[in-house]
């Protein structure tokens, strides 16, 4: 009789335990998986770094190869699958493309945030996208490298970087990013997406009405077609958001979290 009582008051307790882990669980605050894209680092989110881990939001900011979409996405996909909670896919830029493939089959993925970056449809590619609409000139912009394997690396030509990339952000910062930029594979920019996974998790977009990468009619035309619960259009703003505005980036950021 003891002896069930005792086992009894036992599986109560571990009852009780696993109960208050997963509800534990539960009410933890996501993991921001942060993605740069092309003529980028992971250092661009520092500013939206401090703010996120300042409001107790765990963050990983991805390395991104920039070699290839389905390999960039897989590398990202495997950060996400390391993380036993709830993830926010954070992706700027050609970045957008690589979070979309990666949530694919990752059910921890929470929400997808697009910052000024690509929605793609199947089918669709970040040069396909960034032609939709006129506005870029990004293509004059590029300088070529060839690589061994016979391949193209680009750059954006370092005297037009912050005119391209980064004009609202001060020209002596703006000049350490363009000597620190990591080149993207002419085929990356072309390879097509093989995932939508937008139509089906909720989605947060903001971008620059300046933005001389990505035309701000196309990025209009994505979040709309994907029904973007919430969208941010930042007067004067250009392609490197996230250093320029990191406030509003990780304001869009925390609301994806909080939203369910």
């Amino acid at each position: 009789m003891y002896r069930s009582i005792r086992s009894a008051a036992l599986a109560a307790l571990l009852f009780s335990g696993a109960s208050a882990a997963q509800a534990a669980g539960d009410t933890a605050k996501p993991t921001v998986v942060l993605v740069h894209g092309a003529f980028a680092d992971s250092s661009g989110w520092n500013g939206v770094i401090e703010r996120l881990e300042s409001d107790g939001y765990p963050v990983i900011a991805a390395a991104n190869p920039l070699r290839s979409v389905a390999g960039d996405a897989e590398s990202v996909a495997s950060v996400v699958r390391s993380i036993p909670g709830r993830v926010i896919l954070v992706g700027h830029s050609y970045g957008g493309i690589v979070i979309t493939e990666a949530a694919k089959g990752n059910a921890n993925v929470q929400a997808l945030v697009y910052v000024a970056g690509f929605l793609p449809d199947t089918g669709e590619s970040a040069l396909t996208l960034s032609v939709k609409f006129p506005g870029s000139t990004l293509g004059d912009a590029l300088a070529p490298v060839g690589l061994p394997d016979g391949g193209t690396d680009l750059y954006i030509q370092p005297g037009k970087f912050h005119d391209q990339f980064a004009a609202d952000v001060p020209e002596d910062q703006a000049t350490l990013m363009a000597a620190t930029q990591r080149p993207v594979t002419q085929d990356a920019l072309s390879q097509p997406a093989r995932a939508a996974t937008w139509k089906s998790l909720p989605t947060y977009v903001i971008y620059g009405a300046e933005d001389r990468n990505i035309p701000a009619a196309t990025m209009r035309f994505m979040a709309d077609r994907a029904h973007a619960r919430k969208t941010v259009a930042i007067a004067n703003g250009s392609h490197a958001l996230m250093v320029s505005h990191p406030g509003e980036v990780a304001e869009l950021i925390e609301s994806a979290a909080t939203e369910r």
